[in-house]
């Protein structure tokens, strides 16, 4: 008897992982081979001609060769990775790449968000652009000094075009702030930070839109929970940082406002350690119910998760699996089975 693959038993476990779990319909890595052997820091965008997925990958992370990658999901399969940017700043000197945001604009091209530096208190934000759906990439530019950009998450985008990115620094206390673009990165507003770094240390935001216009975001803490945050004019002003109920183990979340004006939070359910990685729903952005448990395994890495609505209604994640390869997963918020409310 032939022993099963690799690609095999990764079916047979997502099918089973999916008769258990409502909604969940498939699981796979994005890639199975990849001339890097770390990966880290994936994102989601819905590009005029279909999903691209970025992430950063090198010898491992802070080392210089670290890039930016990206594939496309064309005709059922991924692309093999390439690499669209890099830290090469001379000759004699190349610096880490960090965090890449897709986004996509309701008109305009697709944007790929990314860092730059040595680390992230020191690193500097980046922006390139794609007008053929993620294949091709423009001349990568610099933000300007005080701009980071999106720092992990997706932007929102206002009702009037203007893009509202969540981003963060780390050089003077761990601090969120929020960034305004209203001509795809070229001028910027900012506004925060909204936390003093000492009483609450949070970093990377996820925004929510509620029905009644107001915005709420989400993050990574130092406090062993989930931070939120609410404001009432469209992010120009913001009230107190407070701690949620639920856990975060100092690992990045990802979070968004379905279609229908529910909220989704993915995140991992735990103190310490980056396993389990959970999916949660609200109706209101404050009592949250699981859906589905996307990894399990013990003292392993599941982390930094990204999460985007397709045109069909469906959700994509990916995220960061052991730091070996991104996984991507999809499911149907229709036929989700929320669990009894999370303390």
């Amino acid at each position: 008897m032939t022993a099963p693959t690799a690609t095999t038993l990764v079916a047979i476990a997502t099918s089973v992982a999916a008769a258990n779990q409502p909604g969940l319909l498939k699981s796979e890595f994005i890639y199975e081979t990849a001339p890097f052997p770390q990966c880290h820091a994936s994102t989601l965008a819905e590009g005029r001609n279909g999903l691209v997925a970025a992430w950063f990958g090198g010898q491992r992370e802070k080392s210089p060769d670290v890039g930016i990658w990206v594939s496309r999901l064309e005709a059922g399969g991924w692309t093999p990775p390439v690499e669209v940017a890099n830290g090469i700043q001379h000759a004699a000197r190349r610096h880490p790449c960090w965090n890449p945001v897709l986004f996509q604009p309701r008109i305009g091209p697709l944007l790929l968000f990314y860092k730059v530096g040595p680390s992230p208190d020191t690193w500097w934000g980046m922006l390139t652009r794609s007008e053929d759906g993620g294949r091709t990439w423009s001349e990568p530019r610099r933000l300007p000094e005080d701009i980071v950009g999106p720092v992990k998450n997706k932007p929102v985008e206002l009702p009037g075009g203007e893009l509202l990115c969540p981003s963060s620094t780390e050089h003077n206390g761990w601090r969120a702030h929020f960034e305004f673009t209203s001509d795809l990165g070229r001028t910027w507003s900012i506004a925060g930070p909204v936390n003093d770094g000492r009483q609450i240390g949070a970093i990377q935001p996820s925004i929510l839109v509620h029905k009644d216009g107001r915005l709420q975001a989400l993050g990574r803490t130092t406090k062993g929970r989930v931070f939120e945050i609410w404001s009432p004019d469209g992010g120009k002003n913001w009230g107190p940082m407070t701690l949620t109920s639920l856990p975060n183990p100092n690992a990045g979340t990802d979070a968004l406002t379905l279609r229908d004006g529910r909220h989704l939070l993915v995140y991992n359910h735990t103190a310490k350690g980056r396993s389990p990685l959970n999916v949660a729903i609200s109706s209101d952005g404050r009592e949250w119910r699981p859906v589905l448990v996307l990894e399990d395994e013990p003292r392993m890495e599941f982390s930094y998760p990204a999460a985007i609505q397709s045109a069909d209604g469906l959700v994509h994640f990916s995220y960061t699996w052991k730091r070996q390869r991104i996984r991507h997963v999809v499911a149907d918020p229709a036929r989700f089975e929320p669990g009894a409310p999370l303390p």
